[in-house]
Protein backbone atom coordinates (compact mmCIF):
# COMPACT_ATOMS: atom_id res chain seq x y z
CA UNK A 1 0.00 0.00 0.00
CA UNK A 2 1.26 3.64 -0.76
CA UNK A 3 0.12 6.69 0.72
CA UNK A 4 0.69 10.52 -0.29
CA UNK A 5 0.11 13.29 1.98
CA UNK A 6 -1.77 15.80 0.03
CA UNK A 7 -2.43 18.70 2.64
CA UNK A 8 -2.37 19.10 6.47
CA UNK A 9 -5.07 17.82 7.12
CA UNK A 10 -3.12 14.08 6.83
CA UNK A 11 -1.55 13.69 10.25
CA UNK A 12 0.04 10.56 10.46
CA UNK A 13 1.65 8.08 7.20
CA UNK A 14 2.85 4.68 7.77
CA UNK A 15 3.39 3.45 4.43
CA UNK A 16 4.63 -0.11 3.30
CA UNK A 17 7.61 -1.09 1.28
CA UNK A 18 8.68 0.60 -1.20
CA UNK A 19 6.78 4.15 -1.10
CA UNK A 20 6.93 3.59 -4.73
CA UNK A 21 9.22 1.92 -7.50
CA UNK A 22 9.61 5.02 -9.14
CA UNK A 23 12.23 7.25 -7.38
CA UNK A 24 11.43 10.92 -7.98
CA UNK A 25 7.93 9.91 -6.61
CA UNK A 26 9.40 8.71 -3.73
CA UNK A 27 11.18 11.87 -3.35
CA UNK A 28 7.85 13.69 -3.76
CA UNK A 29 5.94 11.61 -0.90
CA UNK A 30 8.72 12.54 1.51
CA UNK A 31 9.16 16.23 0.95
CA UNK A 32 5.07 16.31 0.73
CA UNK A 33 4.95 14.91 4.11
CA UNK A 34 7.98 17.35 5.64
CA UNK A 35 6.09 20.13 4.05
CA UNK A 36 3.01 19.28 5.65
CA UNK A 37 4.64 18.34 9.11
CA UNK A 38 3.45 15.02 8.94
CA UNK A 39 5.30 11.70 11.03
CA UNK A 40 6.01 8.84 8.71
CA UNK A 41 7.27 5.57 9.09
CA UNK A 42 8.09 2.59 6.34
CA UNK A 43 7.19 -0.56 7.41
CA UNK A 44 10.25 -2.66 7.45
CA UNK A 45 9.27 -4.86 9.90
CA UNK A 46 12.58 -6.74 9.94
CA UNK A 47 14.11 -3.88 12.16
CA UNK A 48 11.82 -5.38 14.92
CA UNK A 49 12.61 -8.85 14.95
CA UNK A 50 13.80 -10.08 17.73
CA UNK A 51 16.61 -11.88 16.12
CA UNK A 52 17.86 -9.75 13.65
CA UNK A 53 17.71 -6.80 16.42
CA UNK A 54 19.92 -8.61 18.27
CA UNK A 55 22.56 -9.14 15.80
CA UNK A 56 22.39 -5.40 15.23
CA UNK A 57 22.47 -4.18 19.25
CA UNK A 58 25.83 -6.31 18.81
CA UNK A 59 27.21 -4.54 16.49
CA UNK A 60 25.72 -0.96 17.25
CA UNK A 61 27.37 -1.62 21.22
CA UNK A 62 30.96 -2.42 19.12
CA UNK A 63 31.34 -5.93 20.15
CA UNK A 64 31.64 -6.85 16.59
CA UNK A 65 33.87 -3.81 15.49
CA UNK A 66 34.24 -2.47 12.39
CA UNK A 67 31.69 -4.55 9.55
CA UNK A 68 33.42 -6.08 7.19
CA UNK A 69 31.66 -8.55 6.02
CA UNK A 70 27.53 -8.99 6.05
CA UNK A 71 25.86 -12.07 4.88
CA UNK A 72 21.89 -12.44 4.31
CA UNK A 73 19.74 -14.98 3.38
CA UNK A 74 15.99 -14.65 2.52
CA UNK A 75 14.30 -17.51 1.12
CA UNK A 76 10.53 -17.85 0.74
CA UNK A 77 8.43 -21.56 1.45
CA UNK A 78 6.75 -20.72 -1.99
CA UNK A 79 6.60 -18.32 -4.88
CA UNK A 80 3.93 -16.07 -5.61
CA UNK A 81 1.26 -15.78 -7.83
CA UNK A 82 2.49 -15.20 -11.52
CA UNK A 83 -0.10 -12.42 -11.56
CA UNK A 84 1.66 -11.39 -8.19
CA UNK A 85 4.94 -11.18 -9.85
CA UNK A 86 3.47 -9.73 -13.05
CA UNK A 87 2.94 -6.45 -10.78
CA UNK A 88 5.29 -6.62 -8.07
CA UNK A 89 7.72 -4.68 -9.66
CA UNK A 90 10.73 -7.94 -9.04
CA UNK A 91 12.31 -10.04 -6.97
CA UNK A 92 14.85 -6.44 -5.73
CA UNK A 93 11.83 -4.21 -5.58
CA UNK A 94 9.24 -6.74 -3.67
CA UNK A 95 11.48 -9.35 -1.76
CA UNK A 96 15.06 -8.00 -1.40
CA UNK A 97 14.00 -4.60 -0.48
CA UNK A 98 13.99 -5.63 3.04
CA UNK A 99 17.31 -7.22 2.70
CA UNK A 100 18.53 -3.89 1.47
CA UNK A 101 16.98 -2.03 4.06
CA UNK A 102 18.56 -4.98 6.90
CA UNK A 103 22.21 -4.65 5.23
CA UNK A 104 22.09 -0.92 5.38
CA UNK A 105 20.57 -1.09 9.19
CA UNK A 106 23.18 -3.45 10.03
CA UNK A 107 26.36 -1.66 8.13
CA UNK A 108 25.26 1.73 9.62
CA UNK A 109 26.65 3.26 6.72
CA UNK A 110 25.20 3.85 2.73
CA UNK A 111 26.13 1.86 -0.14
CA UNK A 112 28.10 2.94 -3.19
CA UNK A 113 28.06 -0.01 -5.34
CA UNK A 114 25.67 -3.02 -6.22
CA UNK A 115 26.21 -5.86 -8.50
CA UNK A 116 23.44 -8.21 -8.76
CA UNK A 117 23.23 -11.76 -10.87
CA UNK A 118 19.98 -13.91 -11.02
CA UNK A 119 18.39 -16.91 -12.23
CA UNK A 120 14.90 -18.37 -12.92
CA UNK A 121 15.06 -21.98 -11.63
CA UNK A 122 12.37 -22.36 -9.37
CA UNK A 123 9.15 -21.40 -12.19
CA UNK A 124 9.94 -21.09 -15.65
CA UNK A 125 6.57 -18.88 -15.28
CA UNK A 126 8.46 -15.64 -13.32
CA UNK A 127 11.33 -15.80 -16.23
CA UNK A 128 8.80 -15.25 -18.81
CA UNK A 129 7.07 -12.59 -16.67
CA UNK A 130 9.93 -10.78 -16.54
CA UNK A 131 11.82 -11.52 -14.01
CA UNK A 132 14.22 -13.68 -11.93
CA UNK A 133 13.45 -16.22 -9.04
CA UNK A 134 17.11 -16.82 -7.80
CA UNK A 135 19.57 -14.03 -6.92
CA UNK A 136 22.24 -12.73 -5.64
CA UNK A 137 23.59 -9.19 -5.02
CA UNK A 138 27.08 -7.62 -3.59
CA UNK A 139 26.97 -4.33 -2.03
CA UNK A 140 30.06 -1.91 -1.28
CA UNK A 141 30.01 0.53 1.36
CA UNK A 142 31.29 3.66 1.55
CA UNK A 143 33.38 2.16 4.80
CA UNK A 144 34.35 -0.87 2.46
CA UNK A 145 32.14 -3.34 4.21
CA UNK A 146 30.75 -5.71 1.85
CA UNK A 147 27.32 -6.92 2.01
CA UNK A 148 26.28 -10.35 0.08
CA UNK A 149 22.69 -11.34 -0.07
CA UNK A 150 20.91 -14.06 -1.22
CA UNK A 151 17.23 -14.90 -2.03
CA UNK A 152 14.99 -17.63 -3.82
CA UNK A 153 11.29 -17.87 -3.95
CA UNK A 154 11.24 -21.10 -2.58
CA UNK A 155 13.14 -23.17 0.14
CA UNK A 156 11.62 -26.45 0.49
CA UNK A 157 11.86 -26.59 4.41
CA UNK A 158 9.97 -23.06 5.12
CA UNK A 159 10.86 -19.47 5.81
CA UNK A 160 14.17 -18.84 5.56
CA UNK A 161 15.61 -15.62 7.42
CA UNK A 162 19.13 -15.00 8.48
CA UNK A 163 21.73 -12.34 9.00
CA UNK A 164 25.75 -12.46 9.88
CA UNK A 165 27.61 -9.85 10.54
CA UNK A 166 31.11 -10.43 11.01
CA UNK A 167 34.17 -7.83 11.60
CA UNK A 168 36.98 -6.64 13.44
CA UNK A 169 36.25 -8.40 16.42
CA UNK A 170 33.77 -10.84 16.30
CA UNK A 171 30.94 -11.87 14.51
CA UNK A 172 27.27 -11.91 15.24
CA UNK A 173 24.91 -14.33 13.65
CA UNK A 174 21.44 -15.74 13.88
CA UNK A 175 19.45 -18.52 12.80
CA UNK A 176 15.89 -19.65 11.78
CA UNK A 177 13.15 -19.13 14.40
CA UNK A 178 11.00 -22.58 14.42
CA UNK A 179 7.65 -22.90 16.09
CA UNK A 180 9.83 -24.98 19.07
CA UNK A 181 13.03 -26.46 20.10
CA UNK A 182 11.83 -29.99 20.70
CA UNK A 183 13.87 -33.14 19.06
CA UNK A 184 13.11 -36.26 18.35
CA UNK A 185 16.30 -38.94 18.52
CA UNK A 186 16.43 -42.62 17.60
CA UNK A 187 18.71 -45.26 15.86
CA UNK A 188 18.50 -43.43 12.66
CA UNK A 189 19.04 -39.80 13.93
CA UNK A 190 17.99 -37.01 15.67
CA UNK A 191 15.07 -35.11 14.07
CA UNK A 192 13.86 -30.99 15.15
CA UNK A 193 11.41 -29.20 14.16
CA UNK A 194 11.49 -27.14 10.65
CA UNK A 195 10.96 -23.13 10.52
CA UNK A 196 7.89 -21.36 9.96
CA UNK A 197 6.28 -22.11 6.85
CA UNK A 198 4.62 -18.83 6.38
CA UNK A 199 5.70 -14.80 6.69
CA UNK A 200 3.31 -14.01 9.13
CA UNK A 201 4.01 -16.72 11.92
CA UNK A 202 7.35 -15.94 11.63
CA UNK A 203 7.11 -11.66 11.83
CA UNK A 204 4.05 -11.86 13.85
CA UNK A 205 5.79 -9.68 17.00
CA UNK A 206 7.70 -8.00 14.25
CA UNK A 207 4.44 -6.57 13.26
CA UNK A 208 3.19 -5.84 16.85
CA UNK A 209 6.39 -4.13 17.51
CA UNK A 210 6.99 -1.58 14.76
CA UNK A 211 3.00 -0.38 15.33
CA UNK A 212 4.27 -0.30 19.11
CA UNK A 213 7.31 2.20 17.64
CA UNK A 214 5.01 4.35 15.80
CA UNK A 215 2.43 4.73 18.35
CA UNK A 216 5.14 5.59 20.43
CA UNK A 217 6.63 8.23 18.21
CA UNK A 218 3.05 9.50 17.66
CA UNK A 219 2.47 9.89 21.22
CA UNK A 220 5.67 11.36 22.47
CA UNK A 221 6.27 13.71 19.46
CA UNK A 222 9.40 12.04 18.42
CA UNK A 223 10.76 11.28 15.58
CA UNK A 224 9.44 7.57 13.93
CA UNK A 225 12.49 4.72 13.80
CA UNK A 226 12.07 4.20 10.03
CA UNK A 227 12.13 7.32 8.56
CA UNK A 228 11.01 8.55 4.83
CA UNK A 229 14.69 8.65 4.28
CA UNK A 230 15.10 4.83 5.31
CA UNK A 231 12.78 4.13 2.85
CA UNK A 232 14.29 5.82 -0.30
CA UNK A 233 18.01 4.31 0.06
CA UNK A 234 16.50 0.23 -0.59
CA UNK A 235 14.38 1.57 -3.45
CA UNK A 236 17.69 3.20 -4.76
CA UNK A 237 19.23 0.07 -4.32
CA UNK A 238 16.53 -1.95 -6.16
CA UNK A 239 16.58 0.06 -8.69
CA UNK A 240 21.14 -0.09 -9.09
CA UNK A 241 20.28 -4.07 -8.36
CA UNK A 242 18.13 -4.31 -11.30
CA UNK A 243 20.03 -1.91 -13.94
CA UNK A 244 22.98 -4.50 -12.84
CA UNK A 245 21.22 -7.30 -13.06
CA UNK A 246 19.78 -5.80 -17.05
CA UNK A 247 23.12 -4.68 -18.08
CA UNK A 248 25.47 -7.21 -16.16
CA UNK A 249 27.81 -5.16 -14.41
CA UNK A 250 28.06 -3.18 -11.21
CA UNK A 251 26.54 -0.04 -11.06
CA UNK A 252 27.18 2.80 -8.72
CA UNK A 253 24.29 4.14 -6.51
CA UNK A 254 24.65 7.56 -8.18
CA UNK A 255 24.30 6.15 -11.32
CA UNK A 256 20.13 5.51 -10.16
CA UNK A 257 19.59 8.90 -8.33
Amino acid sequence: MRFYCASKSCKLLFCEKPIDYDLKRVHEAIDTAKEAGVKLQIGFCRRFDHNHRAVYDMVKSGKVGQPHLIRISSRDPEPPSIDYVKVSGGIFYDMMIHDFDMARFLAGDEVEEVYAQGSVLVDPEIGKAGDVDTAVVTLKFKSGTIATIDNSRRAVYGYDQRVEVFGSKGVAFNGNDIPNTAQFADAAGTVGGTAYQVMWDRYEQAFVNEMNAFAKAVKEDTATPVTGEDGLYPVEMAAAATKSLKEGRPVKIAEVR
